[in-house]
């Protein structure tokens, strides 16, 4: 154990056996010496609690050990017995004493006595040691509480029961732009801000919790600055033992929190992407308009804006150029508005703007104008020229709604109508909207379901040559039959379909259901049998489309030329850059495409030359009134002449009469689709269809194996 060691020292290794076989019990380690070189280097080794010294050494006495033991820190207190076989002399024992002895015992001596004078010693020198530990772990811990008062970031206080400061540590200075010396001395509650303090200490929470022995928080305080400022901070006071009467209080800075907050706060109602108000913010400022507008009379307009075609350049080039154009179209519809009115982004490509402090209905109108024709117009992005459009809907307080959810949805709905109407032009929500709005949501339910539960399905319309009659194909036409409502015709839930994105889920199923069949009927009707298949201009836009083709013509062993894309005249022009770039891949893939309703979109006939095509279809209204109307029938006949300049089939749809079909032959058209030769054919009825149609008989009304005679 250490100090429990006993050094025995002596020149004469009997009396260092006989010492050992004395002393060594248990109670202590012994150790012994034979010179005093050899004691002053084991007392530099090991933690020595006593040292039993002989006087009459060679070379170093016992007087010089204990000398240079007194000299060194690390021995200057460990106690030495002398033990001399000398005269017990005064000078002897006055000489030891001087050096540093602390006992002198004459040989022979008796065991007992020394026993318990070295039993004395040994205790009085752990003690010795103990004390000086503690001594030394109270000052560290002092200097280590000293350290931590001055080096800690929170402000720290100690207050007295008087309610004055006795103490502050340099934090607590440094927060308050003063020092240590400003503070101490000072009553408390000339410190506080925030809550107010007016009142006596005594009547203070501070001096209540501290009489209850209690903590006392302030979660949200302020401290006056020795500036004449103030500190956001938070407070806890806590009593100090009973003895000292008094409270330690800690000050917490909170301005970068609350800075934090206001920033988080910001963040939680502004749109990371365009900066302006999200869906969040946006109804915090409808809803304090609201309250305000309400004391003062005043009007005032919910606009509700939706981009149309952003769809197609988010999926086609990406969101990155997506959101490059999001962030431009908020730039403009920013500085189209007044500074004063709300502008935010709730979402994808939907805007909306509340002008406040109309005077007339008329003014969101003028408004909404100015913000189509700015969206309305053509971006380059990477290089590509791409079409944006906007449909917006207007809800005027009070009459459209007087609440934030009223007024939102009711722009919401009128913006819906815009889009039904046309798109790029504006609606003012009126209430025979509401109908129809819940009329399309259950519509746009009905659709989810009927996408789950199959169904959908697709009928075939035969495509015929209308010179021979022999069949071409067929196009495959989606049906939908509601299960309550019973068909649900084509122009209403396609497009419908296209805005809620459902086409998507359905697009990939028409191609491998139409590519299903086709495989089916090559041994009825040839391998020269043509499928043609729609695709809305969402899916024309998708990267996959062609790796979807050509999965689809693996799967199913068909030839490419077997299948036909037909997309609508609108989708090949919203990107012309992308749109010859889908038409090259389509085909080197080897199908052949076709332009679907040619005729009414707003392309060019110019364009035609630029895009790689097979097939035009001449929309059915032209069909319809080109016997009546010279002005439809230039159209067609010159829609037939381009493609035949270049080399293109045309196939006219919708054709219903014999004089239509006489016409079109005799001006070169080569096919039709129409209800005089069938209408769109379930499976079992298309499998059956001719594969030569018998004009003759059609004309003369004779029964024929045609299936335009079956009910």
């Amino acid at each position: 154990m250490a100090g429990n060691i006993l050094l025995v020292v002596d020149d004469r290794q009997e009396n260092l056996a006989a010492m050992e076989a004395l002393l060594d019990d248990g109670e202590w380690q012994v150790r012994t010496v034979d010179s005093g070189e050899a004691a002053l280097k084991c007392l530099l080794e090991e933690e020595v609690g006593l040292v039993l010294l002989d006087v009459q050494m060679p070379r170093m006495d016992g007087f010089e050990v204990a000398r240079l033991m007194r000299s060194s820190p690390l021995t200057r207190y460990t106690p030495i017995i002398f033990i001399s076989a000398i005269a017990h002399t005064q000078d002897a024992v006055l000489r030891g004493y001087s050096s540093g002895a602390v006992d002198f015992i004459l040989k022979p001596f008796d065991p007992q006595v020394l026993r318990h004078k070295i039993q004395s010693l040994l205790a009085h020198e752990r003690n010795r040691r103990d004390l000086l530990q503690l001594s030394q772990q109270l000052d560290s811990a002092r200097a280590f509480n000293a350290s931590v008062l001055e080096n800690a970031a929170e402000g720290i206080l100690v207050v007295g029961e008087d309610g004055l400061i006795s103490f502050a540590n340099p934090a607590m200075a440094q927060m308050l732009q003063g020092t240590v010396e400003d503070l101490e001395g000072q009553p408390l509650l000339s410190l506080i801000a925030r809550p107010e303090m007016d009142g006596e200490w005594k009547q203070s929470e501070f001096y209540r919790h501290w009489r209850h022995n209690e903590t006392y928080r302030l979660h949200d305080a302020s401290l006056k600055t020795l500036g004449g400022g103030s500190l956001p901070v938070a407070l806890s006071s806590s009593p100090l033992p009973r003895l000292q009467r008094s409270m330690v209080v800690i000050a917490l800075d909170m301005s970068v929190v609350r800075q934090l907050h206001a920033q988080l706060e910001s963040q939680a109602i502004t749109d990371a992407l365009t900066g302006l108000l999200n869906r969040r913010g946006f109804h915090q400022a409808l809803e304090s308009s609201l309250a305000r507008i309400e004391r003062n009379g005043k009007r005032m307009a919910v606009l509700y804006l939706d981009l149309d075609g952003f769809k197609l350049i988010n999926d086609s080039l990406g969101h990155d150029a997506g959101d490059r154009v999001l962030r431009r179209v908020a730039e403009q519809l920013k500085n189209c508005l007044r500074p004063y009115d709300v502008l935010a982004r709730m979402g994808g490509d939907e805007f909306t703007a509340l002008l406040d402090t109309l005077d007339h209905p008329e003014d969101a109108a003028r408004v909404a104008e100015k913000l189509i024709e700015l969206v309305s117009v053509r971006h380059n992005i990477e290089g590509i020229d791409v079409t944006l459009g906007a449909s917006v809907g207007i809800a005027c307080f009070p009459e459209c709604g007087q609440s934030v959810d009223g007024l939102l949805r009711a722009a919401d709905i009128a913006m819906y109508e815009a889009k039904r109407s046309g798109r790029q032009q504006y609606r003012f929500y009126s209430p025979e909207m509401n109908g129809r709005a819940r009329s399309r949501l259950m519509l746009e339910e009905s659709l989810r379901n009927a996408i789950e539960q199959k169904d959908f399905h697709l009928v075939y319309q035969p495509q015929i040559h209308l010179e021979t009659g022999r069949l071409r194909g067929f196009e495959a036409l989606l049906r939908w039959e509601h299960r309550v409502a019973g068909t649900v015709a084509p122009n209403v839930f396609i497009p419908l379909l296209e805005e809620t994105r459902l086409i998507n889920r359905l697009g990939d199923w028409v191609l491998r259901e139409g590519a299903r069949q086709c495989n089916a009927w090559v041994p009825a009707f040839g391998e020269d049998l043509v499928i043609s298949l729609n695709v809305s201009p969402v899916q024309f836009g998708m990267p996959q489309l062609v790796d979807d083709l050509r999965r689809v013509l693996g799967d199913f062993r068909l030839r490419p030329e077997q299948l036909e894309v037909e997309v609508t005249e609108s989708a090949l022009m919203q990107d012309l850059e992308l749109t010859r770039e889908q038409l090259r891949q389509l085909r080197a893939l080897g199908v052949r495409i076709a332009i679907d309703d040619f005729g009414t979109g707003y392309s060019s006939l110019a364009y035609l030359r630029h895009f790689e095509l097979d097939t035009l279809k001449i929309d059915r209204l032209f069909i319809a009134n080109m016997l009546e109307s010279r002005r439809d029938a230039a159209v067609v006949s010159t829609i037939i002449d381009l493609s035949r300049h270049l080399g293109l089939e045309v196939i006219a749809e919708g054709v219903e009469t014999m004089a239509q079909r006489d016409w079109l032959l005799e001006h070169g058209c080569a096919f039709m689709q129409g209800f005089l030769v069938a209408p769109g054919l379930p499976v079992a009825k298309a499998e059956a269809f001719p594969r030569v149609v018998d004009w003759r008989a059609l004309h003369e009304g004779i029964d024929s194996p045609s299936p335009s005679t079956a009910p």
